[in-house]
């Protein structure tokens, strides 16, 4: 299993398969617009400007389930670029613990679960996907996204 059995829906409504990504590497975030910790879009959107070419993608996933999140999938996302100016893609409001988890979280948890616990503690808990779709690290809510430049450098050149 990998994230490449996963689907995914844009704030927009349309569905995918992330398998659309095979052989990319990946960085999937659960985010929150009102969250102290939103100003990390803008290291992504850094991130993901550096090194979209070179086969990296940032996936935004909205989730109110820290109560820090706009109303709809779209204001949400609308927000993200507005404010912060995201070009990555961004998805629906989905849950990340409890019963209604996203599978897609569902199975990054599960995978990761020895290096920050099976729960998502917080907003902009972030996932390093590799090539192959499995989950390399995981990276706690306060942790910079620019501290992960060396290991998206090392992957890319997997």
């Amino acid at each position: 299993m990998s994230v490449y059995d996963f689907e995914a829906t844009l704030e927009n409504g349309e569905t995918y398969s992330l398998d659309k990504y095979k052989g990319h590497v990946m960085i999937i975030v659960n985010t929150a617009t009102k969250c102290g910790l939103a100003p990390q879009f803008k290291e992504l959107e850094e991130l993901y400007e550096k090194y979209k070419d070179q086969g990296l993608v940032i996936l935004g996933f909205p989730s109110n389930q820290f109560k820090q999140e706009v109303g709809s999938s779209e204001e949400a996302a609308e927000s993200c670029r507005l404010t912060y100016g995201v070009s990555f893609p961004m998805h629906q409001l989905c849950q990340v613990n409890g019963s209604d988890t996203l599978p897609l979280f569902k199975y990054l948890k599960d995978e990761t679960r020895g290096t920050l616990g099976s729960s998502i503690k917080w907003n902009f808990t972030k996932f390093l996907i590799d090539k192959n779709g499995e989950p390399a690290t995981r990276y706690a809510p306060q942790t910079s996204p620019l501290k992960m430049t060396e290991d998206i450098e090392t992957l890319l050149k997997e």
